[in-house]
């Protein structure tokens, strides 16, 4: 999700490293910070795969700044991604935010409507995070408040994606 969120950030505009970081601890900091040791071997892999380009800039008031672009290439690679995201990226709300902060730039509506039909499949099979041997429970199943509290809380949430989804296919698919 990394390089996803890095391909996709940099999409947008071209980016320095310090300012990319700020960006991608924004969208998934709150989650799993992103370490300077984690974003530049990313960064690396990304420029050694003739996925990133780097050019030179000179500093408002420091050293020089290496401004990171996408090539054709990291563009055509982004939109790969976009257009076939993996089980857990669908599957895991984290990655699932990563991917849809950047659909948009997956242009064809179609396509985009074809990621946001696995998200709304995955939503509509029944699911908890507490179970009765192989069957699901509800919140008011429970007697612990707290854990009553999870599932309350993450019904509200799904159904509110659960309406978006919907609309937002709707109206993509014209």
């Amino acid at each position: 999700m990394l390089e996803l969120a890095i391909l996709g950030f940099l999409y947008d505009t071209p980016l320095h490293g310090y300012e990319l970081r700020k960006r991608i601890a924004a969208l998934t900091g709150h989650v799993k910070p992103v370490a300077e040791s984690t974003l530049y071997p990313a960064i690396k892999r990304l420029e050694k795969a003739d996925l990133l380009a780097r050019t030179t800039e000179p500093g408002s008031v420091a050293a020089p700044r290496h401004v990171l672009t996408p090539t054709e290439d990291g563009r055509r690679e982004l939109r790969r991604r976009l257009a076939e995201p993996g089980p857990r990226d669908i599957s895991d709300e984290n990655r699932w935010f990563t991917v849809l902060a950047f659909l948009r730039h997956l242009e064809d509506p179609g396509a985009q409507s074809a990621v946001l039909r696995r998200r709304l499949a995955f939503l509509e099979e029944p699911a908890s995070f507490f179970y009765d041997g192989d069957r699901p429970l509800g919140a008011e199943e429970l007697d612990d408040p707290f854990r009553r509290g999870i599932l309350t809380i993450a019904r509200a949430t799904s159904q509110a994606e659960l309406t978006w989804l919907r609309e937002t296919i709707a109206s993509l698919d014209g």
